[in-house]
């Protein structure tokens, strides 16, 4: 490995881990949340913001960075940490699922996915080289093999061609690292079939990556379908390494891979969501633009301890969301990275303690039961 992880405690009652990953921008403490800053930015929210909530890692874009600022800048710089200020540990995604989105402006093939750039219309190709090379030149900590992701809903020929590409594009990525000291992730598919995934975390395991990620999820599939493959998906990853599940990311969602033994998580949710007019609390999702909110005269949630919650009223955030001004989704997204990374910090105490099967019971239990339904959702990474 590039830099080493360990398990401190393990919960008797569950699979759930605590861990720590040392990296050359600081120590990781898993289970960890995410926030993603797909511009070499969380939106809305600076360096010292992140610290104040209590980000540990942030995740930037390799398709949205490659297109713009572009390599030679970061080059340049020394890479991503003095471009945008931030001085912990980083984590680039690959592009495969921004690929993926595009749909109809792009072409994959063995080389790799040629696709039109929304910046200036011209047309570009990331490969698995392409990709290590852009994320090299970024500079962060941790790197992800480009794989190709599909509609979870897809049938098992198309699912298996996929994860074939991916683990051909898998070894590419690892070919194409330099002596860099950047880690580099794999990342598993095989959609809900079960006999892929084991195929795929079988041949993925074969070979030096640093971690792994459970991917092409929250793409189509139902929650309880998630739920299953996540359990059975982390148990056939090396205890030794870190396992990431990419993402994937309301509050029962972590809480239930957790219990998996799942260690790092991303998600859009807690930021989109917050740009939206939508809080997560400890009893579940509120909606700042609803008319009643006006009239509460409270806190947004009254366990928190963030800024947010300690100053402000749900009728003051109303009126900031229907002013359209935008502190208004500054203090959510503060509140909303406040509470993702607070559970984390419970989720760690509650597995060194040996009680995480109990604290995660007692939470889901609290939480508004909408956030539980099976319909299906759309990918949140």
């Amino acid at each position: 490995m590039r830099f080493p992880f360990h398990v401190s405690a393990v919960d008797p009652g569950s699979r759930a881990r605590r861990g720590a990953l040392e990296t050359p921008h600081g120590r990781i403490e898993t289970p960890v949340f995410m926030a993603v800053g797909t511009r070499a930015t969380v939106t809305g929210l600076s360096p010292a913001d992140l610290l104040e909530v209590g980000a540990e890692v942030v995740l930037g874009n390799t398709y949205h960075l490659m297109l713009r600022p572009g390599p030679d800048l970061f080059r340049r710089v020394g890479g991503i940490h003095r471009f945008m200020g931030w001085h912990g540990p980083m984590l680039t995604d690959s592009g495969g699922y921004q690929i993926f989105s595009l749909a109809g402006d792009r072409v994959i093939s063995e080389r790799g996915a040629r696709f039109r750039s929304y910046t200036n219309q011209q047309f570009h190709m990331l490969s698995p080289e392409a990709s290590i090379a852009m994320q090299e030149a970024i500079g962060a900590d941790i790197m992800m093999v480009l794989d190709v992701c599909v509609d979870a809903r897809s049938d098992e020929a198309t699912t298996r061609a996929a994860m074939q590409r991916t683990h051909r594009w898998a070894l590419r990525s690892l070919a194409a690292r330099t002596d860099t000291p950047q880690a580099l992730f794999a990342i598993m598919q095989g959609g809900i079939f079960p006999a892929l995934r084991r195929e795929s975390a079988a041949f993925l395991t074969e070979h030096p990556f640093d971690g792994f990620a459970i991917g092409g999820l929250a793409v189509g599939d139902t929650r309880a379908e998630r739920e299953e493959v996540t359990h059975m998906a982390a148990e056939l990853l090396p205890a030794d390494r870190p396992r990431y599940l990419m993402g994937v990311g309301t509050p029962p969602d972590l809480l239930h891979a957790m219990l998996a033994g799942v260690d790092m998580f991303d998600c859009i949710l807690p930021t989109h969501l917050a740009w939206q007019g939508t809080a997560f609390t400890s009893t579940g999702r509120v909606k700042l633009t609803r008319a009643s909110t006006t009239k509460e005269d409270r806190p947004l949630d009254a366990a928190c301890t963030c800024t947010t919650c300690k100053l402000y009223t749900r009728a003051y955030l109303h009126h900031l969301f229907r002013c359209s001004e935008p502190l208004g989704p500054r203090l959510l997204s503060l509140h909303n990275l406040h509470h993702y990374h607070a559970l984390m910090a419970e989720a760690r105490a509650a597995i060194a303690a040996g009680r995480f099967a109990a604290y995660a019971r007692d939470k889901l239990a609290a939480i508004d039961r909408h956030e539980h339904s099976d319909r299906r959702v759309g990918a949140t990474g």
